[in-house]
């Protein structure tokens, strides 16, 4: 029998995640106020489609005795978030020159991966019926992201692609009340993972360079916070699984989902809401990750420690999947006195699988390009057999 078991954060925590919200990562300060969002249609008539990129496979990450491999070499994702150049890129407001060039310039700087957030507020790309269910996606977002898998092939950029964000359920978003009523409702759901992420899943599969699928960005957050709908977990790890098993029986796409709370995916610090068990439990047998992606900042080190200093077992991750740090400060640790190309060498000594600064954008205080190219040529010089298994112009 499978029992939720939640433990709620003290007074102190949530005050600090309040703070973390505000300032860190996926706090997002340069974000417009979504509430101001124009309700203009998302059509685009006239939209010259792409060729979609058809790889043969040999680029293909699976995984292998708990480890990312490329054509059964070792890969280690030395890698970035590039969340959004402008916010609502895919559907809104898509700049394919930009993503050209900064995908050559993360490539040409020993950059080998990005995650990259779909969705961000939810507000365009998706529709939705009057019933609220999902009912596709617009012309122009799949034409946007068929753009951005041709140039990540192009520069060899392994995608994480966020297929949505706890701002998706953010009062004053567009559609915050549409989101939170799908994730608990089934037959809604379901409609989310029928005509947007098998379809995802199915039109990009045949592109080695979407290596993986973050079905959620913090989604912590949606639990947490009263302004995201402060939803139990229990509707959530449906949903999660339910979406899992669409991309596990349409793709071999790798699947994970973006923890912000290090204890919310961990088996000893707190409870593993991304379990197997649980996934399997509510969702079905096709429902699991495939690998961890947890978060840090600062503000979790009183708590839980620097994962920068600990292995990923130290934190009682499961570690037989691969772990990666999907996200931290491009700064590193500035309470620690750890900067990110320190930081970047202390995660690969300490057996993490790979790592995503936020950000190659500079979206706000916690850094950008510059120190993100610092550790990733850093990086390159001590693992380019890793990062770049069959050479990095090959």
């Amino acid at each position: 029998m499978h029992v939720f078991r939640f433990k709620k954060l003290s007074a102190v925590l949530l005050s600090a995640v309040t703070m973390m919200t505000a300032l860190c990562g996926c706090g997002n300060q340069s974000k417009p106020d979504s509430s101001e969002a124009s309700a203009e249609s998302d059509s685009a008539g006239g939209i010259v489609p792409v060729d979609l990129v058809q790889s043969d496979g040999s680029a293909r990450v699976t995984i292998e005795d708990a480890h990312f491999q490329v054509g059964g070499k070792r890969l280690w994702l030395c890698g970035t978030n590039t969340p959004w150049d402008n916010w609502n890129d895919f559907g809104h407001d898509f700049d394919y020159d930009f993503w050209d060039s900064h995908f050559a310039a993360l490539h040409d700087a020993g950059i080998n991966s990005s995650r990259v957030w779909i969705l961000c507020s939810g507000d365009y790309g998706i529709q939705f019926d009057e019933n609220g269910m999902v009912t596709g996606m617009t012309e122009q977002f799949w034409n946007d992201v068929d753009r951005l898998m041709e140039v990540a092939a192009e520069h060899k950029i392994y995608i994480m692609a966020t297929m949505m964000s706890f701002d998706c359920c953010k009062t004053g978003n567009r559609n915050h009340k549409k989101f939170r009523a799908m994730i608990q409702d089934t037959e809604l759901a379901q409609s989310y993972v029928d005509n947007y992420i098998i379809p995802f899943a199915e039109r990009y599969d045949s592109n080695d360079y979407l290596f993986s699928i973050d079905l959620c960005n913090e989604p912590d957050w949606i639990h947490e916070n009263e302004e995201c709908g402060k939803i139990d977990w229990k509707p959530l790890v449906t949903f999660f699984g339910k979406c899992a098993q669409g991309i596990h029986q349409h793709s071999d796409i790798l699947v994970t989902t973006g923890i912000a709370y290090i204890p919310n995916n961990s088996d000893t610090r707190g409870t593993n809401v991304i379990s197997d068990d649980l996934l399997k439990y509510y969702a079905g047998d096709d429902s699991y990750m495939d690998f961890y992606s947890v978060h840090f900042y600062d503000w979790m080190i009183q708590w839980h420690k620097n994962p920068f200093t600990m292995s990923p077992a130290d934190y009682g991750l499961l570690t037989s999947k691969p772990n990666v740090l999907g996200e931290c400060s491009a700064k590193g640790s500035e309470q620690d006195g750890i900067d990110l190309v320190q930081a970047g060498q202390m995660l690969y000594d300490n057996g993490w699988d790979g790592v995503f600064p936020w950000t190659s954008t500079g979206t706000d205080s916690n850094g950008g390009f510059e120190e993100v190219t610092a550790y990733s040529r850093h990086m390159e010089a001590q693992i380019a057999d890793l990062i770049f298994p069959f050479g990095k112009d090959s």
